[in-house]
C-alpha cells in the first residue's frame, strides 16, 4: 500500500474525452492562458502573454526537434509492422550523428506486432522507384533494429520521407497534413525528440519578438523528449515508478545566464524545467566528485549527501569541469524525478499545458505550486479549457 504522502490517487481528476484538444486551434496563439499568480488565477489568451511576463525575467525554450518517428513495413503475407525510432545504437548513441548516417544503422525501437515479425524476416519499405529501406530484426528481447538502403542518403532524410509525425496515443487519430508543422515549436533546432515540448507549440515567432523588445531575456537548451514521457504510472504509490531516461544537451551560455539573471527564470514547458532542474543537480554532483559523469539519476534530488549546495556554487563547478575538459558545450542524460516535496532550485515559473490524471507530469506540477495545482485543474475545466498536447497552456508564478 502506498503511504499517503506517495499515493497516486491524490492526483487523479475526471477528464471528459470531450476535453483533449485532437487538433490545433487555426493559429499557435489563439489559446487560452491560465495565469496563476501567487494564489490567485485569471484567465487570459496567449496573445496577451507579452504582458504577463516579468520583463525582467529569463526563458529557457527546449530547442529539441520532433522526428518522423513511426516507421510502417509490410510483410509479404501483408501484414504490418510498425517500427517506432526511439534510440539510436550504431554507428553512434547521439542523435545528430545516427541521423547522418549512410547505409544502415541500428535503432532501439518499439516494434507493432513483433510476434508476426520472424527473425529472419527482412522487411522492406519503398519509398520510390530509386530507394528501398530494408530493416532487420537484429536482437528481439532489446528491439534492436537494422536499417538498411543503398544510395547517399542519410538516414534523416529516409525517416522524413518514410516517417510519420509520432503524435500522442491519446489523440487516438492518425497523422494529417497540419501535423507536420503545429507538432513542432517555431523554434525546434535539433531533430531527437518523439514527442513536442508541447508548452512550446502556442509561441509565435512575433511573439519572441515582441518579449525581446520587452527586456524578456530567452536562451535554449534541448531535451530530446523520449517516448517514456507517455509512460503510466502503475504503482498506487508513485515513487515506485521507473522514471524514463532522456537526453540533455546544455552550453556555457546557459549557465552564464542563470548567474546572471536578475529576474525569475521561467522554463517554457516541462522539459525545459527538467533540463534546468537537472543541470543544478548535476553541479552538486561535482562538488562532491569532479569527475562524476553527467547524468542525474531519478532520486538524486532526495539523497542527504546531496542537499546544502547554492545554485551559484552547483553552477560554478560544471563552469570549472568545462574549463578542465575545454568544453562549451556538455552532453547528459537524466532521470530526474520531480513530485511533491522537491524543492525547485532554478525555475521560478512555469508554462506549461494541462495533462493527463495521475500522470508525472501533474506530479511535476503539485510539486511546483502545492495543493493549488486541483484548483487550477478545477478552474481549467470549468472554463472550457482545452488539455494536453494541443491544448490550452498555463503559465504558473506561484510566488507573484
Amino acid at each position: 500500500m502506498a503511504s499517503d504522502s506517495a499515493s497516486l490517487e491524490k492526483y487523479l481528476y475526471e477528464l471528459p474525452e470531450q476535453r483533449i484538444a485532437k487538433h490545433p486551434l487555426a493559429n499557435r496563439d489563439d489559446s487560452k492562458l491560465l495565469l496563476y499568480q501567487a494564489g490567485d488565477i485569471r484567465h487570459q489568451t496567449f496573445k496577451e502573454v507579452v504582458d504577463l511576463v516579468p520583463e525582467n525575467a529569463l526563458l529557457f525554450l527546449n530547442n529539441t526537434k520532433v522526428i518522423a518517428a513511426r516507421l510502417f513495413f509490410q510483410k509479404s503475407t501483408g501484414a504490418q509492422i510498425e517500427v517506432f525510432l526511439t534510440e539510436p545504437i550504431l554507428p553512434h548513441t547521439e542523435f545528430q550523428k545516427a541521423l547522418k548516417a549512410k547505409n544502415k544503422c541500428t535503432w532501439k525501437c518499439m516494434i507493432g506486432n513483433l510476434k508476426k515479425w520472424k527473425d529472419e524476416n527482412v522487411l522492406s519499405l519503398a519509398l520510390n522507384e530509386e530507394l528501398n529501406i530494408e530493416a532487420g530484426l537484429v536482437d528481439r528481447e532489446q528491439n534492436l533494429v537494422e536499417f538498411s538502403w543503398a544510395g547517399d542518403q542519410e538516414f534523416l532524410t529516409i525517416v522524413e520521407a518514410a516517417g510519420h509525425v509520432p503524435l500522442p496515443p491519446y489523440l487516438n487519430r492518425e497523422e494529417e497534413k497540419e501535423d507536420k508543422d503545429r507538432y513542432q515549436t517555431v523554434f525546434s533546432e535539433l531533430e531527437g525528440a518523439v514527442a513536442a515540448p508541447t508548452a512550446g507549440l502556442h509561441f509565435t515567432d512575433e511573439i519572441l519578438e515582441r518579449l525581446k523588445s520587452k527586456g524578456v531575456k530567452q536562451d535554449r537548451v534541448t531535451l530530446h523528449v523520449s517516448a517514456g514521457t507517455f509512460r503510466p504510472i502503475k504503482d498506487a504509490d508513485f515513487k515506485n515508478h521507473d522514471m524514463h531516461n532522456e537526453r540533455i544537451i546544455v552550453n556555457r551560455v546557459n549557465i552564464e545566464n542563470i548567474l546572471a539573471a536578475k529576474g525569475p527564470i521561467i522554463p517554457v514547458g516541462t522539459t525545459a524545467l527538467r533540463t534546468l532542474e537537472s543541470l543544478y543537480w548535476y553541479g552538486v554532483k561535482l562538488t562532491k566528485d569532479s569527475s562524476t559523469k553527467f547524468f542525474v539519476e531519478k532520486n538524486d534530488p532526495y539523497e542527504a549527501r546531496l542537499q546544502g549546495v547554492s545554485l551559484q556554487e552547483s553552477m560554478q563547478a560544471i563552469l570549472a569541469k568545462m574549463d578542465q575538459k575545454g568544453k562549451s558545450e556538455l552532453k547528459g542524460e537524466t532521470e530526474i524525478f520531480i513530485y511533491p516535496g522537491y524543492d525547485f532550485k532554478v525555475a521560478k515559473g512555469l508554462f506549461t499545458n494541462f495533462h493527463m490524471p495521475a500522470s508525472t507530469l501533474v506530479l511535476l506540477v503539485a510539486a511546483f505550486v502545492g495543493d493549488d495545482w486541483q484548483k487550477i485543474y478545477q478552474e481549467a475545466l470549468d472554463n472550457d479549457y482545452r488539455f494536453l498536447s494541443y491544448g490550452d497552456t498555463s503559465l504558473l508564478l506561484p510566488k507573484g
